[in-house]
């Protein structure tokens, strides 16, 4: 059985219901449920005008002189539409 991440809410009753349908070949299996909280949103959501802030302050940010941006190759060829 592999390891299964779901992320859920619990319910304005303080309940957390949970249903994972893992198929008949792991029926009677004995399994360990780990509850721990999830951990807050990483960022908070910006406005337009912060985020062009944002996109704009990274330009030319990377300080490393061996940084080289690779060849990007050529693009797939496809045939046009009628």
């Amino acid at each position: 059985m592999t390891r299964i991440i779901v992320n859920s809410k619990v319910g304005a009753d303080g309940v957390l219901r949970v249903t994972i349908p893992l198929g008949a070949g792991d029926a009677n299996r004995d399994v360990q449920v780990t509850i721990e909280a999830a951990s807050p949103p990483s960022a908070v959501p910006r406005t337009p005008e912060q985020w062009r802030h944002f996109v704009l302050s990274t330009a030319g940010s990377v300080a490393d002189p061996t940084f080289v941006r690779h060849e990007q190759g050529d693009y797939e060829r496809h045939e046009d539409f009628p």
